[in-house]
């Protein structure tokens, strides 16, 4: 027996990023944080990592024509509302991603620029942020850094971007071409952290979060995939960036400590008993 179903579909986002088999941060965290969120995940896988909650030993990049024909099969078959990108895992991955991208310019893009774990592992060689910045910074419409990965960015304007302010790298790379720039203060010496959005006119808002104790495996995947998923809503940027952040922070006051390292974020925390703060 057949049924003929007419209900709408829920926003869907296509995420590029690696694998983690944690399930803390990456392609998992990005589906559990999009789904959280009411929207429907797609994902293109562009690497595969070996790693805990202490941090990455290897990634192994998936091949770039294998990623080009994950994302052309999917985006013919399916309306996306929002890209969200990741870690993607090797120059020719970032140059067909952003031709693939180019293809859908109405399509807002949410980039997460992973430099490294937090440990410390590098997850992008120079070269790789040279060509984010060439080829997917001017296309994106929203990239959320936090202070490190902010200079890092910027740091091929002559000097290594370790003296710069946050607006200095703000308005860098909303000169290379991106709409928005999120800067979270997370790596911050600062009693809260505070979130910066920077917009064409400058600040658009700041806003402040109880800095948490403790240390997180995929906070920042969360915020960004969180802001993907509130833009593929309908939210304009500066309500789609407030959402995102309590979403992420209540992740976090919520969050767990499966193993020796970081702790995972909850994304599930409406969801849990009521004692992990859900119903």
């Amino acid at each position: 027996m057949t049924t003929n179903r007419s209900d709408p579909s829920p926003p869907l986002v296509l995420v590029f990023a690696a694998s983690d088999p944690t399930g803390g941060a990456g392609i998992q965290a990005d589906i559990m944080t999009i789904s959280s969120m009411g929207c429907h995940p797609l994902t293109v896988i562009t690497g595969l990592t070996v790693q805990d909650t202490v941090g990455v030993e290897e990634v192994l990049p998936v091949d770039a024509d294998f990623v080009i024909e994950q994302a052309r099969t999917v985006l013919e078959d399916m309306p996306v509302q929002a890209f969200k990108l990741g870690v993607l895992g090797s120059v020719e991955n970032i140059e067909v991603i952003a031709e693939i991208i180019s293809d859908y310019p109405h399509i807002p893009v949410i980039v997460d620029p992973i430099v490294a774990s937090g440990r410390g592992d590098e997850l992008a060689s120079e070269l790789m942020l040279a060509t984010l910045r060439e080829f997917i910074i001017p296309q994106a419409t929203l990239i959320t850094p936090n202070t490190m990965e902010a200079r890092r960015l910027v740091a091929s304007y002559g000097d290594d971007g370790e003296e710069r302010s946050m607006a200095d790298c703000a308005t860098m790379l909303l000169e290379l071409g991106t709409e928005y720039v999120l800067i979270t203060g997370s790596h911050a010496n600062t009693p809260q952290v505070v979130n910066t959005l920077y917009g064409a006119k400058g600040v658009l808002r700041a806003d402040p979060w109880e800095r948490l104790p403790g240390s997180y495996h995929g906070s920042g995947c969360t915020l960004a995939s969180a802001a993907a998923a509130a833009l593929a809503h309908g939210l304009d940027m500066s309500n789609a960036v407030f959402e995102a952040q309590g979403f992420t922070w209540q992740t976090l006051s919520a969050a767990f400590r499966p193993g020796m390292g970081q702790y995972i974020p909850d994304r599930f925390f409406w969801a849990g008993p009521p004692d992990r703060g859900g119903g």
